[in-house]
């Protein structure tokens, strides 16, 4: 399916992007990381390459627009071409409404929904008819808990942007599509509770696998009608009614 194929997953050194990149990389794509991390990538990296895996490590911040665009050129240098980015860079922040300040507001844009929108741009220089790009949103996108202002806004952006750079971005022949995580556990799996996975429609919290699995199934260039969409990957938890006594 990836055989060859040429990804490139941002923020790919731990948790859902680092699952994602692995994922691409076992099913036979040329797998690069770009991440601020660089001892966490590159010890990624050599670890897949143990295995087999074709992968390559590159330090860079997603919401640099100078570094991602040297970044995708030396890509396309040693590779002739992208044929998938997953945009998954982002950091989260929760604060008080009455504390926050324009400073913050800048930074959370501009690492979470500013990368999407200029690293879609500068990849999609180098991807021809067929490739694909995946955005990372979040369930906060749709519904929030207090004191959540800022992530919420730069989820809701990463919501819109990716409709409107499906439509723009169809005409180089790229799908464009996210996807909207819930609870997905990025640390100690075994230090849940009975009753943090009792609460899923699922019946258990998520893993960064089960979004790695989605990132397949959107970036799939079989899948040639699924564009401009959001994949919810949630254990149900968007679909439960809850009632307080």
């Amino acid at each position: 399916m990836f055989k060859d194929k040429t990804v490139v997953v941002t923020g790919g050194a731990n948790g859902i992007g680092k699952a994602t990149a692995h994922a691409f990389a076992a099913k036979g794509a040329f797998t690069v990381i770009v991440d601020t991390k660089e001892e966490d990538g590159r010890a990624a990296v050599q670890e897949w390459k143990k295995s087999g895996f074709e992968a390559a490590f590159y330090c860079a911040d997603a919401g640099n627009v100078d570094e991602m665009a040297s970044v995708f050129a030396r890509v396309d240098q040693e590779r002739e071409g992208i044929d998938v980015l997953i945009n998954n860079a982002g950091v989260s922040s929760f604060g008080s409404i009455w504390d926050i300040n324009k400073t913050d507001w800048d930074k959370i844009m501009t690492a979470n929904a500013a990368s999407v929108l200029f690293c879609s741009r500068e990849a999609a220089k180098y991807m021809k008819k067929g490739s694909a790009i995946v955005n990372m949103c979040s369930t906060r996108q749709s519904m929030s808990e207090s004191n959540t202002e800022l992530y919420a806004a730069s989820k809701g952006a990463i919501y819109s942007l990716t409709h409107a750079l499906a439509v723009t971005l169809s005409e180089k022949g790229i799908r464009v599509n996210s996807i909207s995580p819930g609870w997905i556990e990025t640390g100690d799996y075994a230090q849940l509770r009975p009753e943090d996975h009792a609460q899923h429609p699922a019946g258990r919290v998520g893993k960064p696998e089960d979004v790695a699995k989605a990132c397949l199934y959107l970036a799939d260039p079989e899948n040639t009608f699924m564009t401009g969409e959001n994949l919810v990957i949630d254990g149900g938890m968007t679909r439960k009614m809850i009632y307080f006594p």
